[in-house]
């Protein structure tokens, strides 16, 4: 092995650690955004994502994603590594990226979909529906990237598609029980725990270094410094824009909102934070802040239940982004060279993606309310998840207050 070779397979390993340590970021963040009586089942899912879903990518959905191509449309046999990389730590950095995808859909699911059916979505994402779209832009001969679309480290394949399935289970699964009056209007579920979730988006925020420099899959790039600052100053933007507009509109500096302003100016830069530049990297963060607030409002309108925000985070942060690539990249980008070509074809993924996520997700939706069913009882809903599906609370109220 070369020295080359050693340290691009410590850099990566080393990514892939932070990318995993992501999941610890959702956990915590979905934990706190929740109801108190469905705390721990949210972080079973998290957990689902961290067992069935990496066994259903290694065993099945890496050689879909990345081996030699089968008509431009998914893989076939060993998963193929770029040049002076070792396959195994690349695998490893890739189980991150599959189970992440999956775990966008967890919140938006939460507090009324049955542990089984979780499970069972999770699988099929991580084994079949994440890894195809990852070989059409990832794969070697991709159909996509065969048309020279540009998505670094996931805002259209992770994200956008993620975001979209996370779209049609909400929509497949219902709304909690009381969310929605006959009137249109919405009744607001005291989240259990803000401090929680803070530090969960954190850990996301941090994770999202190595999710983004980790795709250079290169020690020795030279973007790598340059891909870590544009993460950080999105993320910034995203937050600031995404506070300051709750101020203007509603009069309160909301912490859940400002938490996802973050992550959503990070899901926009992903796509573009090895193409563009620094100033445009806080520009698409604030522009992903703004839409974030926006599309939380959307979803209440449509009467889609989705507890932690993951549509407007991922699902319209990841098409944003996907786009902007199309506008800012300083080689290609409309904005900065007047070429059409890339813009166009980034429109496609914009398109391609989140139908492929929203459809697949209503198919998965429709076999499981017709088989297994997707939701808990009334009874179960009322009383919360935990301690029906789990056995256990997430909090002994009784030793709570005895400290007290």
């Amino acid at each position: 092995m070369s020295s080359e070779t050693a340290l691009n397979a410590v850099w990566v390993v080393l990514a892939a650690a932070l990318v995993l340590f992501m999941e610890g970021g959702f956990s915590l963040l979905e934990a706190g955004l929740v109801r108190t009586k469905n705390a721990v089942n949210v972080t079973m899912k998290v957990f689902v994502d961290l067992t069935f879903g990496v066994l259903a990518f290694y065993l099945v959905g890496v050689h879909l994603a990345f081996g030699s191509d089968v008509g431009h449309l998914w893989g076939f046999g060993p998963a193929i590594a770029p040049a002076n990389v070792p396959q195994v730590a690349f695998i490893l950095f890739q189980i991150g990226f599959a189970i992440a995808a999956a775990s966008i859909i967890s919140g938006a699911v939460a507090e009324r979909m049955k542990f089984s059916a979780y499970v069972i979505i999770v699988i099929l994402v991580c084994a079949l529906v994440y890894p195809l779209g990852a070989h059409w832009a990832w794969g070697a001969n991709g159909w996509l990237a065969n048309m020279g679309m540009e998505d670094f480290a996931g805002s259209a394949v992770i994200h956008a598609m993620g975001g979209f399935m996370a779209l049609g289970f909400a929509k497949s699964v219902g709304p909690r029980a009381q969310r929605f009056n006959a009137d249109g209007s919405v009744n607001v579920f005291a989240p259990s725990n803000i401090p929680l979730a803070s530090a969960g988006a954190f850990i996301l925020a941090f994770g999202w270094i190595g999710f983004n420099a980790g795709s250079t899959l290169n020690a020795y790039d030279p973007r790598l410094s340059s891909i870590a600052l544009n993460t950080v100053v999105a993320a910034a933007s995203g937050g600031a824009a995404a506070v300051m507009v709750n101020i203007v509109r509603f009069r309160v500096a909301d912490p859940s909102m400002m938490m996802n302003g973050v992550l959503s100016g990070l899901v926009a830069v992903t796509a573009g934070c090895a193409f563009v530049s620094h100033w445009a990297a806080v520009v698409i963060g604030a522009a992903a802040g703004v839409l974030v607030v926006f599309a939380t409002g959307w979803l209440d309108a449509w009467k889609v239940d989705d507890p932690v925000g993951a549509f407007a985070v991922h699902g319209a942060g990841g098409v944003w982004g996907t786009l902007a690539v199309g506008l800012f990249d300083t080689s290609r980008g409309l904005l900065t060279t007047g070429h059409v070509h890339l813009l166009l074809v980034q429109l496609l993924a914009c398109v391609v993606y989140p139908l492929w996520g929203f459809l697949t997700s209503l198919g998965i939706g429709w076999v499981l309310h017709r088989t297994i069913g997707m939701r808990v009882s009334p009874e179960t809903e009322e009383e919360g998840i935990d301690v029906v599906a789990h056995g256990i609370p997430a909090y002994n109220e009784l030793e709570r207050f005895t400290d007290l």
